[in-house]
C-alpha cells in the first residue's frame, strides 16, 4: 500500500515535520515546594507567620522591572479586565504596524490564579510551617520577538514561588533558521505553504538545539523575573506542552479537497479506542480509566478531525485547504515511555523502558515519539484515501486458496464469524505485540483451541498474518492490516448506507 505522499506525488510540494506549539514551565528548585520555601524562612530567620513580609518585597522588584521595561522600550502596560480578552490577537495588530524586527513587543497585566503558600501551625507537633495554597495575584506578559525563537510571551507571576511560563512555536524557529540558510520560503501564520528546499528544512528541523534554547530561557528568566538572583538559583526548565505537525503541502486547492473530505468523514467513524492508542505506542489494557474519544470541527481556516487519549491527542487538519496536517500534541511528556537510563533505590543504573521525563532535555527523544505518531497515523488513512486497489485485495482474499492438497476458504466479510475474527485481530494491542492461540481463544468463546489453530492456518495461508520467529506469536501483515480494516468498515459505512436509501423503500 503507498502512502499519501507517494501516490498523489505529482500533486505535493514536499513535506516538513517539525514542532509546533511549545509551552515550558520555570521553577525555582529552592522554593518550588512547602518544604523548602519553609527552610529558606528559617534560614534567614523569618518567621513563618512573617512569610507575607518576606513576598511583597520581591513582589515590588517585579513590578518594577516591568514598569522599568516599559518606559525603556516606549510601552504602556495594558491590563486585562475581560475573560474572553484575545492576547494575540492584540498582539496582532500591533505587529502589522510595528513589524517583526527583533525585541520587546507589548506587556500585558492581569489578575489570575496561581499558586502560594500560607502559614500553617501544627497544633499536635506544635511546628509552624508554609502549606501548598492556591491564590490570585498580578501576571505580567511579556510578549517579545526573538531572534532564534520568533514571536514568544513570558508569563511572570508577581508572588511566590514566580512559576514561570514561556511559549514559542516550533515554525517560527524553523523559518529563522531557514532565513539564515538562505532557503526561500513562504508562511502563512503558522503554516509553510512552500519551501525552496525541504529536504535541507527538514535538517535543519531535525537539529533542534535545546542547549541554544535553555540559554535563551535563562536570559529570559533574568531579564523578566529579577528576583531569581536573591536565591543564587538558576530556574529549572520543564515541558509543560509540546505539539509535533507533519505537514504535507500540496500544489493546489483542489488537488487536496477531496483526498481530506474522503479520509476525514471515514476517520472519523473508523479510529476506535484501539487504534487511538496503537497511534499513540501504548496498548489499551481493560482498567485504563482515562478519557478517549473522537471530535469533528469546522474552524474558519478549515476543518480538523481531534482523537484523544488521556493528556495526549492527535489531530488532522486541511489548514488553508493546502496542507494536510497531522499533528500530535503531549499535555504531559510522563504519558509517553521511551528506553532511558534510569536510577534505582539502591545507586545502580540500568536502560529500561520508563516514563518520559519532563526535563526539557527530553525534547530529543520526544521529537522521535511524536513523528512516529503522526507516521503511524498518515500510514492508517492512506488506506481511506484510494479503495480501488484495497478492493481488488479484498476480492483476492475472499477467494479460496488449495495448498498441499487443502482447502482454505476466503474471508467472508458478511459473516458474523469472520466479522468477530476480523474484529479481534484488528484490536491495537495486538497491533503492537502480536497475538497467540489463547489470545484469540479468549475473545472468540464459542471456538476451541483446535478450531482458532484452523483459523491462524487459514489467515497464514491468505498472507494476512506472519509467524514471530522462535515465537508461538504472530502480527498482521501490511496486507492483513489494509484488508481487515477496510473490510470491516466496507459493510459499515458503504453497503450499509447504499442499501438505506428512500428509493428502496
Amino acid at each position: 500500500m503507498k502512502q499519501i505522499r507517494e501516490r498523489h506525488e505529482k500533486k505535493i510540494k514536499g513535506t516538513i515535520s517539525c514542532f509546533d506549539r511549545i509551552v515550558i514551565t520555570g521553577t525555582v528548585p529552592e522554593i518550588c515546594y512547602s518544604g523548602g520555601i519553609t527552610q529558606v524562612l528559617k534560614s534567614h530567620g523569618i518567621r513563618i507567620f512573617d512569610y507575607t513580609k518576606f513576598a511583597e518585597p520581591l513582589r515590588n522588584i517585579i513590578r518594577d522591572n516591568a514598569e522599568m521595561l516599559a518606559r525603556e522600550n516606549d510601552l504602556e502596560i495594558e491590563f486585562i479586565r475581560k475573560n474572553n480578552f484575545r492576547k494575540e490577537a492584540r498582539v496582532k495588530e500591533i505587529l502589522e504596524t510595528r513589524g517583526d524586527q527583533p525585541g520587546l513587543v507589548h506587556i500585558f497585566s492581569a489578575m489570575e490564579s496561581c499558586s502560594s503558600y500560607k502559614p500553617w501551625y501544627n497544633k499536635r507537633t506544635y511546628q509552624t510551617y508554609l502549606k501548598q495554597n492556591s491564590s490570585k495575584c498580578l501576571h505580567y506578559y511579556f510578549y517579545i520577538m526573538d531572534e532564534e525563537l520568533g514571536l514568544c510571551y513570558i508569563r511572570v507571576p508577581t508572588w511566590c514561588p514566580f512559576r514561570l511560563q514561556i511559549y514559542f512555536n516550533g515554525h517560527n524557529l524553523l523559518a529563522n533558521q531557514l532565513q539564515k540558510n538562505g532557503i526561500k520560503f513562504k508562511m502563512i501564520e503558522n503554516a509553510f505553504v512552500d519551501i525552496d528546499n525541504f529536504s535541507k528544512a527538514q535538517e535543519l528541523a531535525n537539529s533542534f538545539s535545546i542547549v541554544k534554547i535553555h540559554r535563551t530561557l535563562d536570559h529570559f528568566a533574568k531579564m523578566f523575573c529579577p528576583v531569581i538572583t536573591q536565591f543564587n538559583q538558576t530556574y529549572h526548565w520543564s515541558i509543560m506542552q509540546a505539539e509535533y505537525a507533519t505537514d504535507i503541502v500540496f500544489k493546489r486547492q483542489k488537488d487536496l479537497k477531496p483526498i481530506y473530505e474522503t479520509i476525514s468523514r471515514t476517520a472519523i467513524h473508523a479510529v476506535k479506542a484501539d487504534d487511538i492508542a496503537t497511534f499513540l505506542g501504548r496498548k489499551l489494557h481493560g482498567n485504563y480509566q482515562g478519557e478517549m474519544g473522537n471530535d469533528f470541527s469546522t474552524r474558519i481556516t478549515g476543518t480538523r478531525i481531534k482523537h484523544s487519549m488521556g493528556k495526549v491527542s492527535i489531530k488532522m487538519y486541511d489548514k488553508f485547504s493546502i496542507v494536510l496536517r497531522i499533528e500530535t500534541t503531549v499535555n504531559d511528556v510522563s504519558f509517553l515511555k521511551h528506553y532511558r537510563m534510569v536510577e534505582h533505590k539502591d545507586g545502580t543504573v540500568s536502560r529500561k523502558l520508563a516514563n518520559m521525563k519532563k526535563s526539557i532535555y527530553s525534547f530529543g527523544p520526544l521529537r522521535e515519539l511524536l513523528e512516529n505518531a503522526n507516521m503511524r497515523y498518515l500510514e492508517f488513512i492512506s488506506a481511506m484515501d484510494d479503495r480501488s486497489v484495497e478492493i481488488k485485495r479484498l476480492n483476492k482474499v475472499s477467494k479460496r486458496v488449495v495448498k498441499d492438497n487443502r482447502t482454505y476458504k476466503g474471508l467472508n466479510f458478511f459473516s458474523d464469524d469472520d466479522q468477530l475474527m476480523l474484529g479481534t485481530l484488528s484490536r491495537g494491542e495486538f497491533n503492537i505485540c502480536g497475538f497467540q492461540n489463547r489470545n484469540l481463544c479468549q475473545r472468540m468463546k464459542n471456538k476451541t483451541s483446535s478450531q482458532i489453530s484452523r483459523i491462524i492456518k487459514r489467515l497464514r495461508v491468505h498472507g494476512l498474518i506472519r509467524k514471530i520467529p522462535r515465537t508461538y506469536r504472530y502480527h498482521l501483515t501490511k496486507l492483513g492490516r489494509y484488508v481487515i480494516t477496510l473490510g470491516l468498515k466496507l459493510k459499515e459505512m458503504v453497503v450499509l448506507p447504499a442499501l438505506n436509501t428512500k428509493s428502496l423503500a
